[in-house]
């Protein structure tokens, strides 16, 4: 077993002003995605200057974090937020919905699209690679905050957190970045490097995100106030994530047949 790495929720603080790790990790999330993107570009010929990358990137950023957040509020603790309304705005206590944060991004790149005069698909398939690393990044920042804890375990590595009782239990944040950090973004920058059929990169980004969070939350504990969802062994993450398996599924057979 390992004891947890105490690391203080509070990366710098000067005066009033307050700087916690997971705030860095979306930060440096954010600029690996700005400079993937110009990678991307590049390669695609799109011919973007800095400052449409830069919109970009804005743009992912307003609906990621506000899609991520109110999928938090509305998924998983709706009640208290209810109660708390100004908690909403507490993004640095962690409490962010991956299923809600690709709603928003979708709704903004709709948008984006628009300004670029791009089709839909096409800034969905440019997209789909930047956000692993991200993910990756924000799993890390769940590590840090001793939060989204894992069930207990016997593993050898497993971790004994301070605010999850005696019991070692499994790192499954970093379980996650693995899988739908590390693994996905090698998973689909490689499958993107050459042309595709329009749509499928980003409808193997579903399939296999939605994979990969389905089989993780095996070793996450179930959120304290909800529990099981269904059948007794099935969380709210992999509710959420059944849909996404499903349209990335469905995706992949549309495009890939209308391209032949």
């Amino acid at each position: 077993m390992i004891n947890y790495p105490h690391i203080e929720r509070i990366a710098i603080q000067i005066g009033p002003i307050t700087i916690y790790w997971y705030g860095i990790m979306y930060l440096l999330g954010f600029a690996l995605a700005w400079w993937l993107a110009t990678l991307r570009a590049r390669k695609l010929k799109l011919n973007w200057s800095n400052e449409t990358i830069s919109d970009f990137i804005f743009y992912c950023c307003v609906g990621g974090v506000l899609g991520g957040r109110l999928g938090y509020v509305l998924f998983y603790e709706p009640s208290y937020f209810l109660h708390h309304p100004l908690s909403i705005l507490a993004t640095w206590h962690g409490g962010m919905s991956f299923h809600g944060g690709i709603i928003g991004l979708i709704i903004s790149l709709v948008f984006f699209a628009r300004k670029v005069k791009l089709p839909f698909l096409t800034m969905l398939d440019f997209t789909a690679p930047l956000a692993p690393l991200g993910i990756a990044l924000g799993r890390i920042g769940n590590f840090i905050n001793s939060e989204l804890l894992g069930r207990a375990t016997t593993v050898p590595w497993g971790v004994i957190f301070p605010n999850g009782g005696p019991m070692p239990r499994h790192p499954s944040q970093l379980y996650e970045a693995l899988a739908e950090g590390i693994f996905l973004f090698i998973v689909i920058w490689l499958y993107s490097t050459k042309p595709k059929p329009r749509g499928t990169v980003s409808a193997l980004f579903f399939l296999v995100y939605g994979m990969a969070r389905f089989g993780c939350e095996f070793f996450r504990q179930p959120d304290q106030h909800l529990g099981f969802i269904a059948l007794n062994w099935l969380t709210m993450g992999q509710l959420l994530s059944l849909p996404v398996i499903i349209i990335g599924i469905t995706m992949l057979v549309l495009f890939r047949k209308a391209s032949t």
